[in-house]
C-alpha cells in the first residue's frame, strides 16, 4: 500500500495513506498492523483524514518496509480479530458534543426569543423532574440543586440563563460520561488475555503447542498449574482450584470437577486439567471485565469517595445560603445568585476524570492499573519490597554451565529439564527451555503429569522413577535427594558466583544446572530515583541463598534483604511493614510472589512474569525497565497533586461566587455561567497528561 509523507522529524512521521477514504475498521487494521512493527513507540491512525502519525526509536527502513508490505486483506489474515476498538466511541461522542454546541448557539442566534423560551422548558424538564423525584426520595443532592436553579431562573423570567445552565450540565455529564466508558475500555483491553498459544490436546493423547487463534469449539486443550484458562470450556479431566478473582472477585479458589463450566480469565492455582472449548478465543471475557470494573466500588480511591461524600453534603449548606440571603435581603435575584453555585458538579466530575486520566495515561506507556485506590497508595507508600530473579534481574536469564552427575549425559539431562521446565512461565524456566533449544536438543515429552509446587521446583515421574527440579533446599531437603560419594568432590567444586538449579532422578542428583541473572542495567539508578521521590525503604526478599543475595543488596544499595525465604515469610515480612505504619509496594513475576502482592498495599507484576502474578496484582508494568515504576511514583504523586489542587480551587472559587452574588455584585445568569464554565474548563484540564512533557525531557 501507500504513502504519503506529509511531515517527517526525527523518530516522527505523519503519513497519508493513498486512498479515497477509510472506514473504522480499516483503520483499527492498519494501527494494529504498524504497532507489529519492531521500534515502533505509539501510533494515532486518524480515519477521517486517511492520515496516521507514527513515534518510534528503531529502524527508519524497517517501518518502510512493513507499510510497504501492508495491505488490508493481508492485514485481516495474519492479525488477531480486532475486536473491541474505542474508535467508533470515540467518533460517536465528538459528533454528540460538536451537536449540541451548534445546536445550542444556532438557537442563541437564529430562534426568536419566545420560541428559544419554549425550547430551554422543554429540554430542562427532564432535569426539572428528576430534582422532584429525588426531593420526593428525601435525598438532598446535586440534582435536586441543579432543578432548583433552573426552575427559579424561569419562574424570574431568565429563561436565558435557564438554557445556558441546562446546556452546560449537558456538556459537562456528556464529556464525564465520555471519558468515563473509554477509561474503562481502555483498562479493560489492558486487563484481556494476553496468551498466545495453548497446549492442544490429540487423539493420541500428544500435547501440541498450538496457536491460539487456531484453537477452534470442541478442540481439547490442557492447562498445567499457574496458567490462565484462555477460552471458556467445560472441564473434562481434572479436580483443579480455580481463583476466578479476576472475573468474580473472590478471593478465594474454587474447587472445580469434571463436567462443570470454567470460564476464560480463571487461573489454575492447584492442579493440571483438560478443557473442552465452547467458546473461540476471545469471546465473553472482554464483557465481563468491563462489566466488573463499571460495578466495582474498590476501583475508586478514597479521595474519590471523600469527594462525593464532601460534595452531596454541601447542598443542604447552598440551599440553605439561597434562603438565608433571601431571608435578609428579601432579594429573589441574590437569592438564585447564591442557587446558581454549587460544589457538587466540580467536585463530583474532576476528581473522578483526574483519577480516570491518570490511569489512561499510565496505559499509554504500557503500565496497567486496576483501580484509582491504587495510584493513591503508590503516592503514600514508603517500602518498596522488590523480588529479585526477573524483577531486580533481566528478565531472561541465561545458562552458562551444565554439570552432569551420576554418570548422566550432560546434554540429555539439559533436554530432561527443558522438558519439565516449559510447562511453567518463569524466567528460569525459560532459560533452560532457550538453552536447549539453541543447542538443537528436541524434547518431546516423556514424563507423567507435572506437579508445580510453589517456590520449590518441579516434580513428576520419567518411567517409574519421580524426578525432580528445582532448588538446593527443595531438592536436597525437602526430597531428600542423595549426591553420590564419587560425585561429592565434583559437587562442592560448583562455582559459588553462580545460581544452581538441581535436577534429580530416582532420588539421586542427576544434574545441576547453572543460571547467571545478570542484573537490570537501570536497577541501581532506580533505587537511587525511588529514594529521591519520597520512598524511604527498598527491601529485595528472595528464595535466592544469602551469598548471592548480599552482593546484589550492595551492588544496587538496597537498604534491607531477606535471602532463602519462602512465600509466607514474604507476606510476613510485608505483614510486619504494615504493622509498623507504612504502606507497602510488592514487584514481583513469579507464581511465589503471588501471596506477598495480594497483602502488599499495592501489588506490582512484571509483565514478563507469571501470568497467575499478572492477574493478582494491581498494577502490571510491561516494559523492561524498572524506571517505569519510578514514573508510576511521580505520576500518582502528580496526581494527588492535582487533586488536592482541584479541591482548593473548587472551594475557594465557587465560594468567591456565592459571596459575591449573596452581596449583589453578581448576578444570576453571570453566576451560573461562570460556575459552570469554570466546571467544564476544571475538567477539561483533568484530561490532559500529567507526566507527557516531563517525561519527553527526559
Amino acid at each position: 500500500m501507500r504513502f504519503q509523507i506529509m511531515h517527517e522529524s526525527p523518530g516522527r512521521l505523519r503519513l497519508r495513506a493513498v486512498m479515497p477514504s477509510m472506514s473504522l475498521e480499516q483503520a483499527d487494521l492498519l494501527d494494529a498492523w504498524v504497532r507489529t512493527v519492531p521500534g515502533v513507540d505509539n501510533v494515532s491512525v486518524h480515519e477521517r483524514t486517511c492520515g496516521m502519525t507514527v513515534t518510534y526509536s528503531g529502524e527508519r527502513k524497517a517501518l518502510f518496509a512493513a507499510l510497504a508490505a501492508f495491505s488490508f486483506e493481508k492485514a485481516e489474515r495474519e492479525l488477531p480479530p480486532q475486536a473491541h476498538s474505542s474508535r467508533a466511541m470515540n467518533r460517536e461522542y465528538k459528533e454528540k458534543i460538536v451537536f449540541m454546541i451548534a445546536r445550542h448557539y444556532f438557537k442563541r442566534l437564529f430562534i426568536p426569543s419566545p420560541v428559544r423560551n419554549v425550547i430551554d422548558l422543554c429540554v430542562s424538564l427532564p432535569r426539572i423532574v428528576q430534582a422532584v423525584k429525588v426531593a420526593a426520595a428525601l435525598r438532598l443532592t446535586v440534582d435536586v440543586l441543579d432543578g432548583i436553579a433552573i426552575s427559579a431562573s424561569m419562574l424570574t423570567g431568565d429563561f436565558s440563563t435557564a438554557g445556558s445552565v441546562n446546556f452546560l450540565l449537558n456538556v459537562g455529564d456528556t464529556l464525564d460520561e465520555w471519558t468515563h466508558k473509554r477509561s474503562v475500555e481502555d483498562l479493560a483491553r489492558s486487563m484481556s488475555l494476553q496468551v498466545d498459544q495453548v497446549w492442544l490436546l490429540g487423539e493420541n493423547g500428544v500435547q501440541t503447542p498450538v496457536p491460539l487463534g487456531s484453537v477452534k469449539p470442541g478442540d481439547l486443550i490442557v492447562v498445567h498449574t499457574g496458567h490462565v484458562l484462555p477460552m471458556d470450556g467445560v472441564l473434562a479431566q481434572g479436580d483443579v482450584m480455580l481463583n476466578q478473582a479476576s472475573l468474580t472477585g473472590e478471593s478465594v479458589p474454587v474447587a472445580k470437577h469434571p463436567g462443570t463450566a470454567v470460564y476464560a480469565g480463571s487461573v489454575v492455582e492447584e492442579g493440571n486439567c483438560v478443557i473442552r472449548v465452547t467458546h473461540s478465543s476471545g469471546e465473553n471475557r472482554y464483557d465481563r471485565i468491563v462489566r466488573m470494573i463499571e460495578e466495582s466500588e474498590r476501583l475508586k480511591s478514597e479521595l474519590e469517595t471523600r469527594a462525593g461524600n464532601l460534595a452531596d453534603s454541601l447542598v443542604p449548606w447552598c440551599l440553605g445560603g439561597s434562603l438565608l440571603t433571601w431571608l435578609l435581603t428579601q432579594n429573589t435575584a441574590r437569592a438564585v445568585s447564591v442557587l446558581m453555585v454549587d460544589f457538587s458538579c466540580a467536585l463530583k466530575l474532576s476528581m473522578p476524570l483526574s483519577v480516570l486520566s491518570a490511569m489512561r495515561e499510565a496505559g499509554r506507556h504500557k503500565i496497567t492499573v486496576k483501580g484509582g485506590k491504587y495510584m493513591e497508595k503508590i503516592s503514600s507508600a514508603r517500602t518498596v519490597i522488590f523480588d529479585k530473579t526477573g524483577t531486580l534481574t533481566r528478565a531472561c536469564p541465561t545458562v552458562v554451565q551444565v554439570v552432569p552427575f551420576n554418570g548422566e549425559d550432560e546434554q540429555e539431562m539439559l533436554r530432561t529439564a527443558a522438558c519439565l521446565e516449559e510447562h511453567f512461565p518463569h524466567s528460569v524456566a525459560n532459560a533452560v527451555v532457550r538453552a536447549a533449544k539453541e543447542k538443537g536438543l528436541e524434547h518431546s515429552e516423556m514424563h507423567s503429569d507435572v506437579e508445580y509446587i510453589v517456590a520449590h521446583g518441579i516434580a513428576t515421574k520419567i518411567g517409574k522413577k519421580r524426578a525432580v527440579i528445582g532448588s538446593a533446599h527443595f531438592v536436597f531437603e525437602d526430597e531428600g535427594v542423595k549426591v553420590r560419594a564419587k560425585d561429592r568432590k565434583a559437587f562442592e567444586a560448583l562455582p559459588k558466583s553462580v545460581s544452581w538449579l538441581y535436577l534429580a532422578i530416582g532420588g539421586v542428583l542427576s544434574a545441576a544446572i547453572g543460571i547467571l541473572d545478570p542484573l537490570r542495567p537501570e536497577a541501581k539508578d532506580a533505587m537511587e530515583a525511588l529514594h529521591r521521590e519520597g520512598i524511604g525503604k527498598t527491601v529485595m526478599l528472595t528464595g535466592d541463598n544469602d551469598r548471592i543475595a548480599s552482593v546484589i543488596a550492595q551492588e544496587l544499595n538496597i537498604d534491607d534483604y531477606r535471602a532463602e525465604v519462602l512465600p509466607e515469610d514474604k507476606a510476613a515480612y510485608i505483614k510486619s511493614e504494615q504493622d509498623a505504619g507504612r504502606g507497602v509496594i510488592m514487584i514481583g513475576d513469579g507464581i511465589n510472589d503471588t501471596p506477598a502482592l495480594s497483602l502488599a498495599d499495592v501489588g506490582i507484576a512484571v509483565g514478563s512474569g507469571a501470568v497467575i502474578a499478572r492477574e493478582v496484582a494491581d498494577v502490571t508494568i510491561a516494559a523492561e525497565d524498572l524506571h517505569e515504576l519510578v514514573w508510576l511514583k511521580r505520576l500518582s504523586d502528580a496526581l494527588m497533586r492535582r487533586i488536592s489542587r482541584n479541591y482548593r480551587f473548587v472551594m475557594g472559587f465557587n465560594g468567591a461566587l456565592i459571596l459575591l452574588g449573596a452581596f449583589g455584585v453578581l448576578p444570576p445568569a453571570t453566576s451560573a455561567v461562570l460556575h459552570n464554565t469554570s466546571t467544564i474548563l476544571l475538567s477539561l484540564d483533568c484530561l490532559t497528561d500529567l507526566l507527557s512533557e516531563e517525561r519527553e525531557k527526559k
